[in-house]
């Protein structure tokens, strides 16, 4: 079975539905490539795909082992190069919350898990991951 359909809709846009769920990405060029920003680029996508792939795995890890990390928020800046254009680095930030009561072991099973997500395995290696955790 597919995955998704993904269908032009004009203007530089595309509107992607999940087959499984109905759920539905609309994509729009960036402004520094003709487009208007009003949507996230299919760039923009391949690099949020990293963080969540990455808070993914570490939510189950966590559910695994009881622990909660409810509320971790995880920031991305997606850095483009030129000739060709393409995506030369992801700087991940993860930020828990307070009192999250996680130990240095903890950490560590968390910090290995989201460097281990697939999304992390299937991004080209030329591709910088530079991941901050902040607990």
């Amino acid at each position: 079975m597919n995955t998704a359909e993904i269908i032009y809709t004009g203007e530089l846009r595309t509107t992607a539905t999940h087959l499984q769920s109905g759920s539905v990405i609309e994509t729009d060029a960036p402004v520094d490539n003709n487009g208007r920003g009003e949507r996230f680029s299919p760039t923009d996508l391949v690099a949020t795909a990293l963080g969540s792939c990455m808070l993914t795995i570490m939510g189950m890890r966590a559910r695994e082992s009881k622990w909660n990390i409810d509320g971790t928020k995880v920031s991305i800046k997606k850095i483009m190069g030129t000739d060709p254009r393409r995506i030369v680095g992801v700087d991940i930030t993860f930020d828990f919350p307070a009192g999250h009561g996680l130990g240095e072991k903890e950490r560590t099973v968390l910090e290995k898990a989201a460097h281990t997500c697939p999304v992390a395995y299937s991004v080209h290696p030329d591709i910088k991951q530079t991941v901050v955790f902040n607990w």
